[in-house]
């Protein structure tokens, strides 16, 4: 396969993480048929099938999951090689590449916003997920930074702090709890029915480890991979839920969802900004993380101070 190319590499990665030539397509800003002539192309420079097709049904096949392997490390060690020459150059161009946990959604694109005004001959990316997917992305070298809660242990990577990251239990207007002023025990949760986040989110981790701590067992009546399905499923009084206050912005400002007042909350995590240890960070991505580093308390603050120092008020 000496005389495939990286534009091959590059179709084949895209396909494969889609599992989908349209969707590759799309992603890529070309016409399906050039997707699958660069696919077919790299098939015949390795003599083996890299996917199986079914209708529309698009799998890898064993050699195909072997070259994906492959092909990843070559782009990535491609992508160092361009930061690299960018360093060398001191020129914050190029692309940037930002993963982040789907709760970041909220705030990062205004932050992004600002870093934009600042830098506007960076291109930016944003691919969003769980924390097991950005975990995935960070461990494929498939994102630059990322901006997640819990930093993953399971690889070597720096995790730095930039702001604190606040949950709370949330619940209609119409519902008994929201009408209960004096702080709320934890065991009175016991018989409410929770629409939770998936397994493998941070805001389920963390809902899991504050009722381990007070040794409740939640009732959960559904579980979403989706923080505004879940909104909307508390909106229409189908049970209270635990989420990132992050997430709450509009839905407090119009009286839609109120935070009830259990002890023990919020419960406070951390936001991160992470990079995998072997990688190098272009200058735009180090210009970035700079940046977040700097205004990403204030930027937070702004937004959700006002009500953490009006909850503290009312604790004291």
């Amino acid at each position: 396969m000496k005389n495939a190319t990286f534009r091959q590499l590059r179709v084949f990665t895209e396909v494969a993480r889609h599992l989908s030539f349209a969707k590759a397509a799309r992603a890529l800003h070309l016409t399906p048929p050039a997707v699958t002539m660069q696919v077919k192309e790299l098939e015949a420079q390795i003599g083996l099938p890299l996917f199986e097709r079914s209708g529309r049904e698009v799998s890898l096949t064993t050699p195909g999951e072997l070259m994906l392997v492959y092909a990843r490390k070559l782009l990535a060690t491609l992508k160092d090689a361009e930061d690299a020459a960018a360093r060398l150059q001191r020129a914050e161009v190029g692309t940037l590449t930002i993963g982040m946990v789907s709760t970041a959604m909220y705030f990062l694109p205004r932050l992004l916003a600002e870093f934009r005004r600042e830098h506007p001959h960076v291109a930016i990316k944003l691919a969003e997920g769980n924390r097991e997917k950005l975990v995935q992305m960070l461990q494929a070298n498939e994102v630059d930074l990322a901006v997640m809660g819990r930093p993953p242990r399971e690889l070597a990577t720096r995790a730095e702090p930039f702001a604190a990251h606040p949950h709370v239990f949330v619940a209609a207007p119409s519902h008994p709890l929201a009408r209960v002023e004096a702080p709320i025990d934890v065991e009175s949760l016991r018989p409410q029915d929770f629409i939770v986040r998936e397994e493998g989110s941070g805001t389920r981790a963390a809902m899991e480890k504050f009722f381990a701590d007070a040794r409740l067992e939640p009732r959960v009546l559904m579980e979403m991979g989706s923080n505004e399905t879940i909104k909307q499923a508390v909106m229409a009084g189908m049970g209270v839920s635990f989420l990132s206050l992050h997430t709450l912005e509009l839905e407090l400002e119009k009286g839609l969802l109120v935070v009830l007042n259990v002890q023990g909350a919020p419960v406070l995590r951390t936001w991160h900004v992470v990079h995998t240890l072997s990688k190098v960070l272009s200058p735009a991505a180090e210009a970035f993380r700079y940046f977040v580093l700097e205004n990403g308390e204030a930027h937070l603050a702004a937004h959700f101070g006002e009500y953490l120092e009006l909850r503290q008020g009312q604790e004291r």
